[in-house]
């Protein structure tokens, strides 16, 4: 399918070469963008350059010549400043340090634009990807800092199958060239101005997933998956609007369309973990034998202490993390949500928005639905 999108060409480096970051590269470079893509592996840059070929992910997948990787050192302050996009593609559990070394090769007058596709909790401090580029990058960049989240299988973007994906920024102008650097009709992208509930939807739907990873491995058909998909958007909406989310971002693309996505395919890393706990398989042997990474695991560790801090009723989260991080019984934990007393279907909390107007104000920012 040729390309025709309205955007000028950029220069972009993506951050990362594991699967979601060499399928986006793929498809920046198919878009006829000049595309590098950083690996800390030396074997992998050279077989790439090489072969135009992932070793470890989308193995059978030839990349397009427009596309180059480099590494294992970190590009210098040279490279940096020649590029108009920078894409962050690795776990968040990396992204303070990475962001750190980075810094000052990024500079105060007109930086790359910084594009975040991470999902995820930082474990350590519970914060978001926002708050960790405020730390390490200052104000300024978190607030034009942009973030691309939605139902999105690697797998199916290399084939060019039709996906839509949110993008949010606090600055609408950044969101809006974010949403030019990747648009094409096989890839449409639908602006927003919510980051916090981007962020929110796309670390939490991953610990959902392996809720209904889990309700299958026990056995459960579609009522209960169609239950379980339902009660999850309604728990992380609750928490999305006791954070200081707008509710409406977890109808988007980002909130309900990747929830159902993962919630629904064996093909998701998180169902995957799931659904072996639920076949009574240990953790740490589905760890082992993954072979990537799956977020939802470590995001469990952050939202708990979030929906603690929050004191907001969070059933099934609070069931996944017993499961992963206390050794709880699968089928136990299935039982006690089962026998829960009866409660309203949809409620809100009273009193939304504390963490997030914590954060707009180290930002700088003062909003009313903060």
């Amino acid at each position: 399918m040729p390309s025709s999108s309205p955007s000028p060409k950029n220069k972009v480096l993506v951050l990362g070469s594991g699967n979601f970051g060499s399928c986006l590269a793929d498809h920046l470079g198919d878009s006829d963008h000049e595309v590098y893509m950083w690996s800390r592996k030396k074997s992998f840059v050279e077989y790439f350059n090489e072969h135009h070929k992932n070793p470890q992910y989308l193995k059978d997948h030839c990349f397009p010549n427009t596309i180059r990787a480099v590494g294992p050192d970190l590009p210098d302050a040279e490279f940096v400043k020649r590029m108009d996009v920078l894409l962050f593609a690795i776990p968040t559990q990396a992204l303070r340090s990475l962001l750190t070394e980075l810094r000052p090769s990024l500079g105060d007058v007109n930086p790359p634009l910084l594009i975040f596709v991470n999902k995820g909790i930082e474990t350590v401090t519970n914060a978001l990807t926002l708050e960790i580029i405020a730390d390490t990058c200052g104000k300024d960049i978190a607030r034009v800092s942009t973030f691309l989240s939605g139902p999105s299988f690697a797998t199916e973007i290399i084939k060019r199958q039709p996906t839509m994906v949110s993008i949010a920024s606090l600055s609408e102008h950044h969101a809006e060239r974010a949403s030019l650097v990747f648009h094409q009709p096989w890839f449409r992208c639908y602006r927003g101005n919510d980051p916090i509930g981007i962020e929110l939807a796309g670390a939490l739907k991953n610990v959902y997933a392996i809720a209904a990873g889990m309700a299958e491995g026990l056995g459960f058909k579609n009522n209960a998956r169609a239950s379980l998909i339902t009660r999850g958007l309604s728990e992380m909406t609750r928490i999305g609007v006791a954070y200081g989310a707008n509710p409406l971002t977890f109808l988007s693309l980002a909130g309900v369309g990747d929830l159902f996505l993962t919630c629904s395919s064996s093909t998701s890393r998180n169902y995957t973990v799931g659904f072996r706990l639920g076949r009574g398989e240990s953790l740490n042997d589905v760890v082992e034998s993954l072979g990537s990474v799956a977020e939802g695991v470590t995001t469990a560790i952050g939202l708990k202490a979030i929906v603690d801090g929050l004191d907001v009723p969070a059933p099934l989260a609070n069931a996944v993390y017993k499961v992963l991080h206390e050794g709880r019984d699968v089928r136990e934990q299935a039982q006690e949500l089962l026998e829960r007393p009866m409660a309203k279907e949809l409620e809100l909390p009273r009193k939304p928005g504390g963490p997030a107007r914590a954060l707009m104000n180290k930002l700088g920012i003062e909003e009313e639905r903060y």
